[in-house]
């Protein structure tokens, strides 16, 4: 194996974007114009794109022939696609046209995703991290000088990303066989065709959120405390590890003037477009952000925590920009949680389509495990083919 660097690997081009008062330049769909929202960590094959260009930008845009191997360099670093088509592309890219008799582009595209984190690691600015082209076109990367073997490592490495694939695919129709379910049992929560009592959020429980803790009364460790962020990574059932604590005398404290969260209450983040709503199923000891995590309790039998829930994604996924306030960022607020419209079902219908999620996330675990197996052996490969190490 051989240290280059990626500048000489190819061309490398920094994108741009053609002036957005001239119309001409966007009245016709002629050229892909790529931003960083369609590459992928994973490697994005791209033969369309979510905006273009027109013929008579060609002389102001960045254009790349088709093959080419986009990275984002600007926020989110390190994300990835192939053009299958010529196409223009933002600022926030750098795009490498690579040399094919050196290496191929999607060789090119798996040693990249191998090296993400070091790429990372070298961007400039803390808060929106950049990597500018010098600093990229400079970045030293091991390669296989032989063409054979680079091709033989990205069958095996398409072969299992393609597993990979398929086993998101199936995550993500069970995803959809629950919201379809939903839809079977109660139909268009809009419109409650089946003629449902109707009631306000805050007549079936209470709406609030916690007591301020400010930053100096956090600690090193302790009870955890938790954001928007962990909150919605606990409602996709993702496993979190705290970084914020409170101590347990603070919690006490806090516990005794606001009570806590129990199992069957929501949690969710104010800013939550995409119904990132986790009902608590734990009895470990936590608190939470105040303003930036609300907190439903539902205070009688009349509704099923997981029909709300699905309720409430429905109706972000509709209406969300109506319920949600702000000039800079659409947020929920608690008086506008307590004021959203809950349709009521017979109690026995709302348990069971509860005991159906259940049953899918059931499934669905078992696939999630799955799928990390197959991503720590992908990780494996990988790291093998760029050490030397499988051919």
């Amino acid at each position: 194996m051989r240290k280059v660097t990626i500048g000489d690997l190819g061309d490398i081009y920094t994108g741009n974007t053609p002036s957005k008062k001239n119309v001409e330049f966007y009245d016709s769909e002629d050229i892909m114009f790529i931003k960083p929202d369609i590459l992928d960590f994973d490697i994005n094959t791209i033969n369309e794109s979510n905006e273009y260009v027109s013929e008579r930008a060609r002389e102001k845009a960045r254009i790349i022939p088709k093959d080419s191997l986009l990275v984002s360099c600007i926020g989110n670093i390190g994300k990835l696609g192939i053009n299958k088509k010529e196409a223009a592309f933002n600022q926030q890219i750098n795009a490498i046209v690579h040399n094919e008799k050196i290496v191929s582009s999607r060789y090119l595209a798996y040693l990249i995703k191998y090296n993400q984190k070091k790429l990372e690691a070298i961007a400039n600015v803390p808060v929106v991290p950049i990597i500018n082209k010098t600093q990229f076109s400079n970045f030293e990367l091991f390669i296989h000088e032989n063409l054979e073997t680079q091709n033989k490592i990205v069958e095996v490495l398409d072969k299992a990303q393609s597993l990979i694939d398929k086993k998101k695919e199936q995550i993500e129709l069970l995803d959809e066989l629950v919201k379809s379910r939903f839809v079977e049992m109660f139909g268009d929560i809009s419109k409650n065709p089946k003629g449902w009592e109707n009631k306000k959020l805050g007549k079936l429980g209470t709406v609030k959120s916690s007591k301020r803790v400010f930053v100096n009364e956090l600690v090193e460790s302790g009870i955890p405390f938790y954001r928007g962020t962990e909150v919605g990574a606990l409602s996709t059932g993702g496993k979190i590890e705290p970084t914020l604590f409170i101590t347990k005398e603070h919690y006490e404290i806090l516990k005794k003037s606001t009570g806590v969260p129990i199992i069957g209450d929501l949690l969710l983040p104010s800013i939550c477009p995409d119904g990132r709503i986790w009902i608590v199923n734990t009895e470990e000891e936590f608190y939470f952000k105040d303003g930036r995590v609300l907190w439903i309790h539902l205070e009688n039998g009349s509704i099923n925590s997981v029909f709300l829930k699905y309720m409430l994604c429905e109706k972000f996924n509709r209406d969300y920009n109506k319920i949600a306030s702000g000039t800079t960022f659409a947020e929920l607020k608690i008086f506008s949680l307590k004021d959203i419209d809950v349709i009521l079902p017979p109690i026995e219908l709302q348990n069971e389509f509860a005991e159906f999620v259940e049953q899918t996330d059931s499934i669905c675990s078992k696939m999630e495990a799955s799928l990390s197996e197959l991503e720590d052996n992908f990780n494996s490969l990988m790291q093998k083919a760029f050490k030397g190490e499988l051919f």
